[in-house]
């Protein structure tokens, strides 16, 4: 369905409790996560019909929810089946899933407490976030002319669409320029992510990712930090400067959309992606395709 508006296509979407076909899955104009972005959400991915470590991103929605202080109306058991649900109500089996959380429309203005908190699942066939060629190549990556807040002025550790504001002004900025993406700076001046994926640089059987503490940890990031770790790299997360790219020979990207991407440039600074970026791909291929249970 590639090319087909979002609002078009065809398939369920689990909806405050109920599958609605894809098109009734509305909301009214004067929503309050619309105008003041009090929504949160998750990007999952189903590999044989099993999505990566749901109960993962259903804590993080949730919790994405209460640190912008409005309690999601729904379990964590009830919403793990939710996307189960969704899955088999669309016949899908390699898929990504979007649950979205938000603030209703009983009223609009900045307080929001007296809004209902809804609750929507979808998913669809996306393939892969950048095209084979470009992974097998290394996509190419600009610097971002925003940079990420400190984290005394937005809640760095939730899934928050507004936080995502700067993300898309960066690669559209970027494509436009002929790049895939824009790796954006922290307040302070260091390496911090990119639009919508942590990033790695390797050196030697040394992987180096920017620290954590202004942007949200990735569960794909924790993923490939252990898997590393696994396969015999010592990683370090620690704050690096852009200069220091210099000293790097691969580079890498991590996220559910992502999923684990090389990169052959950050503007100025060139990377070859080899052992480390190879090995990583196939461990984390490894560790999304569900094991067979061996017959008795």
């Amino acid at each position: 369905m590639a090319g087909v508006p979002m609002d078009q296509r065809e398939g369920w979407i689990w909806f405050d409790g109920q599958m609605v076909p894809w098109g009734d899955a509305k909301i009214h104009v004067l929503t309050h996560g619309l105008h003041y972005a009090s929504c949160v959400f998750e990007g999952q991915r189903a590999y044989g019909g099993e999505v990566f470590k749901l109960r993962e991103h259903t804590n993080r929605l949730i919790q994405s929810g209460q640190t912008l202080d409005f309690t999601i109306p729904y379990s964590a058991d009830e919403i793990d089946e939710a996307c189960r649900q969704v899955l088999a109500k669309n016949n899908l089996v390699d898929a990504y899933m979007r649950p979205v959380a938000w603030r209703g429309s009983e009223e609009l203005s900045v307080p929001g407490r007296n809004n209902k908190v809804h609750l929507a699942i979808a998913s669809w066939v996306w393939p892969s976030y950048f095209s084979v060629e470009e992974k097998l190549k290394g996509i190419r990556l600009e610097w971002s002319k925003w940079k990420r807040p400190s984290p005394e002025t937005i809640p760095c550790t939730a899934k928050a669409a507004g936080l995502y504001m700067i993300c898309t002004l960066s690669k559209d900025a970027a494509m436009a320029n002929g790049f895939a993406d824009a790796l954006m700076l922290d307040y302070r001046g260091y390496v911090a992510e990119a639009t919508g994926a942590n990033v790695f640089f390797v050196k030697g059987d040394e992987i180096h990712t920017p620290t954590p503490d202004c942007f949200l940890n990735g569960i794909t990031r924790q993923t490939a930090i252990g898997l590393a770790k696994e396969n015999g790299y010592k990683v370090i997360e620690r704050h690096i400067k852009p200069e220091e790219l210099s000293k790097f020979d691969e580079c890498f990207l991590t996220g559910t959309a992502a999923e684990l991407t090389p990169v052959s440039q950050v503007s100025e600074f060139t990377f070859k992606p080899a052992k480390a970026c190879t090995t990583l791909i196939n461990a984390y291929t490894e560790a999304v395709t569900p094991k067979k249970v061996a017959a008795e």
